[in-house]
């Protein structure tokens, strides 16, 4: 799912149009940007939990050379789902969502492609 297909299902729950969902929509993510970054943690009751970890300086390997290579320390963003998020998840039939997305690929690829004219493109003279 994407920002557009959130805009698209929230749009239509609530017979808005697209473009004010949108700006909504943005000003929501927006919003919890700046939280985390004021406070370093957003909990959501039933979604989940995102804070800002630290993880710190650490010495790691290069997988090609085998090579130790120091790796800084850093913030990571943690995201752990709230209980009603997890309940639900456990229960998703993850092949039958990927049976899905297949079928959608293949129905895609089969459907004829419809080219729609330039917009900007001056009009043929009538005969």
């Amino acid at each position: 799912m994407t920002k557009k297909d959130i805009v698209r299902t929230i749009a239509e729950q609530i017979d808005l149009p697209q473009l004010r969902t949108k700006d909504l929509v943005q000003r929501t993510f927006d919003a919890l940007i700046e939280a985390l970054v004021k406070e370093g943690r957003i909990e959501l009751r039933n979604f989940g939990v995102f804070e800002i970890k630290r993880r710190e300086a650490r010495m790691a390997r290069n997988p090609r050379t085998g090579e130790k290579v120091p790796v800084q320390a850093k913030n990571v963003l943690t995201f752990k789902p709230g209980k009603e998020m997890e309940a639900r998840v456990r229960v998703v039939d993850l092949e039958a969502i990927e049976r899905k997305k297949e079928e959608g690929s293949r129905n895609a690829a089969k459907a004829p492609r419809t080219v729609a004219p330039p917009t900007d493109a001056p009009e043929a003279p009538s005969a």
